[in-house]
């Protein structure tokens, strides 16, 4: 009992002090300890407050020093009478402003292992309670401790300035990578222009009919992903098996025909081409996971323990189980289902902060219509699926119902319907069907 007792609380008010010593000190360091600390980070409420007041003042670009400090403090009501003589006390005791990173690495440091005791003990009162399933209560307690690994803690409400830092750093991040496009490539140059890339956070819907080629885009975007980034890219596929999805890789890396790999007739060349694709292929991250009754709860755990996350892949909507993992239903009741499903990707998109890029099949509506090109109104038991996306996408190939007379065979048209980054309208891609992969219009692979 004497031992609970005396327990303390994890901190570290001399750091704290010598924190915010450093930053009276020598404002130069301001702009470092803004970068690596939150206000919500200091235990001490008076250090808190002090800190709020630079963290304002450097979003306002104004002079920090200990009378203009002082001042800011009386006007946002905050000073109390011991507050001048307590910051001049800050500046005695700071030893040297010259280890500021240190003395707020040992101040966000004290400031984990508090949250990481707050979320021990929601834990074990989930636990305790009996409220929930197992299942439920760690899939709570895993996005808990998720959140403290990224960073995030419960308080969704964010000062402006603070999401401002944010947005001026990715923008500096663009800019120094020299890149054209924001998001990650999908190795098709036209989309890419048309989309800025596959952005974070985005839930991104490619849809068609079947046997238009939603798993070979997919792959295609997948391994371009994991070819020029050093990302993981996780699949999950609950129509194909992995060994199929793997068939359709190296036949799409190897230009190797498909219909070879599934005989095993091939020559020698075609032996040594699979060789080089599969020593090319097994250099990136791609991970496979091809459970047919996975949920979005699930999906959303396994990707929280990838550590060097770049998009997700899912294979399809419609396949997917709610959490009760039902899969029959009325119609009404699976259209609300399916657009549970959506809005859960849409969060697990912004709670990983990667793009997922869900493939989903459409209705027949566009059979009976002349133009047979889909519309928005063609996804099926589409509920809140096109609100959801930021992107959606569908597949249309004229030749598949013109096999004799289409002016563009082997030609598909990306239809963007919905893009929150940009226009909409339609690029052209060539389709390979031997390898069951697109490319740019004027790059084909001969031979």
């Amino acid at each position: 009992m004497e031992d609970l007792l005396n327990r303390q609380v994890p901190q570290s008010i001399e750091a704290e002090q010598s924190v915010i010593g450093s930053m009276l000190i020598d404002s130069r360091c301001v702009p470092d300890v803004i970068g690596l600390l939150r206000p919500d980070e200091f235990c001490l409420a008076q250090n808190r407050e002090i800190y709020e007041t630079i963290y304002t003042m450097f979003n306002f670009s104004e002079p920090i020093d200990p009378v203009t400090v002082v001042n800011k403090m009386k006007e946002r009501g905050v000073y109390t009478d011991n507050t001048t003589s307590y910051v001049a006390q800050l500046m005695e005791i700071t030893p040297t402003a010259a280890n500021v990173k240190q003395y707020a690495e040992i101040v966000r440091g004290k400031a984990l292992l508090r949250n990481l005791l707050g979320a021990s003990e929601n834990i074990s009162e989930m636990v305790y309670s009996g409220e929930g399933t197992p299942t439920d209560v760690l899939e709570a307690a895993e996005k808990q401790i998720y959140n403290l690994r990224k960073g995030n803690t419960n308080e969704s409400l964010e000062h402006i300035g603070t999401v401002l830092l944010k947005v001026f750093d990715r923008l500096t991040e663009l800019y120094e990578s020299g890149k054209d496009i924001p998001g990650l490539p999908t190795g098709l140059r036209d989309l890419d222009r048309k989309l800025s890339g596959l952005n974070r956070s985005d839930l991104v819907l490619l849809a068609a009919r079947p046997a238009m080629g939603k798993t070979s885009l997919a792959l295609n975007i997948a391994l371009n992903v994991a070819k020029t980034t050093p990302k993981t890219v996780a699949f999950f596929s609950l129509e194909m098996s992995k060994e199929q999805l793997a068939s359709r890789l190296v036949s799409n890396e190897s230009f190797v025909d498909s219909q070879k790999l599934m005989t095993g007739r091939l020559d020698t060349d075609e032996w040594s081409k699979l060789a080089i694709a599969s020593a090319a292929l097994s250099k990136t991250d791609i991970r496979v996971d091809d459970n047919p009754t996975i949920t979005v709860a699930e999906m959303n755990a396994i990707c929280r323990r990838l550590d060097n996350l770049g998009l997700v892949v899912i294979d399809y909507l419609q396949l997917m189980s709610s959490a009760g993992g039902k899969n029959s239903y009325s119609s009404e009741s699976r259209q609300q289902v399916v657009s549970d499903i959506s809005r859960s990707l849409k969060i697990m998109a912004k709670e990983l902060n990667v793009p997922i890029l869900c493939l989903s099949q459409l209705s027949r509506a566009n059979e009976s219509r002349t133009d047979k090109r889909p519309m928005l109104s063609d996804l099926r038991e589409s509920g809140a699926i096109e609100q959801d996306a930021d992107v959606v996408m569908f597949i249309y190939r004229d030749d598949y119902y013109n096999k004799e007379n289409s002016p563009e065979p082997n030609v598909a048209e990306v239809i963007v319907a919905k893009n929150r980054h940009g226009e909409v309208g339609t690029v052209k891609l060539a389709w390979t069907p031997q390898y069951t992969s697109f490319s740019d219009l004027d790059w084909k692979h001969e031979g």
